[in-house]
């Protein structure tokens, strides 16, 4: 994969287990990786739910081969969170994409 796209920098997040004093548990995210991307808009969409409207912002990212990346962890762009809906190979583990919602 060629760097020339790759002109912005995500940094990729993946959800853990931390305790409490009192042995409680609490979510958090840590960081996964940050590495250079590029950035496609793919779409965005308006629709109706729960009597409100609601917008959703898809947004795909292709970055260079990461082990690991799962559906369950989530993208850091701009000062917005994306959560990851699927992982698609390039190649032959030449590169990743990331195919995500703009979480609201």
């Amino acid at each position: 994969m060629k760097a020339g796209p790759l002109d912005r920098i995500i940094m990729i997040q993946r959800k853990t287990v931390v305790y409490d004093d009192y042995g409680g548990e609490i979510e958090a995210w840590a960081e996964l990786a940050t590495v250079p991307a590029q950035v496609v808009q793919v779409s965005g969409r308006e629709f109706l739910a729960a009597d409100q409207v609601q917008a959703e912002q898809r947004v795909l990212f292709r970055t260079r081969w990461i082990e690991g990346i799962t559906v369950l962890d989530r993208v850091s762009y701009s000062d917005r969170l994306h959560n990851i809906q699927d992982v698609k190979e390039l190649g032959r583990r030449e590169g990743v994409e990331l195919h995500t919602i703009a979480a609201a």
